[in-house]
């Protein structure tokens, strides 16, 4: 059975939105723990320009509502989900966390999902 948190994803101190988005990204779309970006699903995005295509829907967000925050924004939400040692095959993994990140968002936002194979459990960020 899987485990799945959601975090929020703040700026963090002294960074730029564009700068934590990309760095948020580089990590979880690292080659080396996706199986060389096989194991990476974009959704309403393409994976290889989506920190700049986040960063464009933020600013569009801002430009048709008006609303500006501090520096608690959240910029995005991160879901992680682990699944037990040796439970399912990272190709399934990734097509589960697809189908939460499509339930969750109600098909109404682009995702990525990212299979990580690094570590013991096969695990999705999301």
């Amino acid at each position: 059975m899987a485990t799945t948190w959601l975090m929020p994803l703040h700026a963090g101190k002294g960074r730029r939105v564009g700068t934590a988005i990309t760095d948020i990204l580089d990590y979880v779309m690292n080659p080396q723990k996706t199986d060389n970006g096989r194991l990476i699903t974009g959704f309403q995005c393409d994976s290889r320009v989506a920190d700049e295509e986040f960063l464009f829907s933020k600013q569009q967000y801002t430009v048709l509502t008006g609303r500006t925050r501090g520096k608690d924004d959240v910029i995005a939400y991160h879901l992680r989900q682990s699944f037990v040692p040796g439970e399912i095959t990272p190709e399934e993994a990734n097509r589960i966390g697809c189908e939460l990140a499509k339930r969750f968002t109600k098909n109404n936002h682009a995702f990525i999902v990212c299979t990580h194979i690094d570590k013991e459990h096969t695990h999705n960020h999301i």
